[in-house]
Formats: structure tokens, sequence, C-alpha cells
């Protein structure tokens, strides 16, 4: 075998086992991207679940809040009411107050749990698309690759390893949000 020929199959080599290495890493990151995807879709929807849930509670809150004044006027409207009953409009009038209070608290627990729920889904998004763009650059260098492999074009394979750099800084971008 001629030193020509020994350099072509020990090329032929190194570009295959580059092309392997770049399919696995391709499959990798496309696991990544569909896992931070689908969180950001299911965030997505508990996002939206607890802000209904929230919009539920402030209903419920106005509706305490308009018994409460109307019952208020028409305790203040009445004339010469017997003790008890204005101790029952007193004892109805303190749980209408407490059941506001209590409705405003439970609100403000599922307003910072859904804005919690927001910006982990907003951080899957950011990350999906990052592996995203990280495996369209494998993409490219997979392509590359193969059209070396084709045409026997060593500058092809080059630009290949190349297009890793691109994957690997948006791979790493992915899990430290970087840029």
């Amino acid at each position: 075998m001629s030193t020509n020929e020994e350099k072509k199959e020990k090329w032929m080599g190194w570009l295959a086992l580059s092309t392997a290495i770049m399919a696995v890493l391709a499959a990798l990151t496309t696991l990544y991207m569909g896992k931070f995807s689908s969180r950001a879709i299911m965030a997505q929807g508990q996002e939206s679940d607890n802000w209904a849930f929230y919009q539920a509670k402030s209903i419920k809150q106005h509706t305490f809040e308009v018994n409460k004044k109307a019952l208020e006027l028409q305790f203040h409207s009445q004339k010469a009411l017997p003790p008890e009953v204005a101790a029952e409009y007193e004892k109805t009038l303190v749980k209408y107050g407490d059941d506001i209070k209590r409705y405003e608290g439970e609100k403000k627990e599922i307003k910072d749990k859904a804005e919690a729920i927001a910006a982990g889904k907003l951080k899957a998004q950011e990350m999906g698309g990052n592996f995203g763009y990280a495996l369209i650059f494998l993409q490219i260098a997979l392509m590359l690759s193969s059209l070396a492999s084709l045409t026997k074009r060593h500058y092809l394979w080059y630009i290949a390893l190349l297009c890793n750099i691109g994957w690997l800084f948006f791979f790493v971008d992915a899990w430290l949000l970087f840029y």
C-alpha cells in the first residue's frame, strides 16, 4: 500500500470517527432540546392554571367586598335594631372582612407561584432555543462531513470541525445562559 493510500485511509478513518461523534452529539442535543421545550410547554399550562385560580379568588374576594358593603349600608340604614340583630350584623361583617383578608393572602401566594412558574418557563424556553441553535450547527457539520466523504475534499471536513465550535458555544450557553 502506498503512502498516499495510507494517508487517504487514515483521513477517512478520522472523518468517519468525527462524523459518528457529531451524530451522537446531535442525538444528545436533540434530547435536551426536546426536554426543555416540553418543560416550557408544561410550565405554560401550569402558569395559565395558576392565573385562572388567581382570577377565581379575585372574583370571590370581590363578591365578599360587594356583599360586605351592601350589608354595611343595610345595617347603618336600620334604626333601633334589637341588640341580637345588631350583633349578628356585626358578626357577619367581621366574617366578611376576614374572608376578604384571607382571599388577599391566597391571591398573593398564587401570584408568587405563577410568577415563579413563568420564570422557569422562560428559562426552559431559552435553554431549549439554545439547544436548537446548537443542533443546527451540528446538522451543518454532519452535512459537510458527509459531503467531504463523498467528494474527498478535506477542506469541507475542516469546515465541519469548525462548525462544532458553534455547537459548543450554544450547548454551553444553553446550560449557563450567558448570552
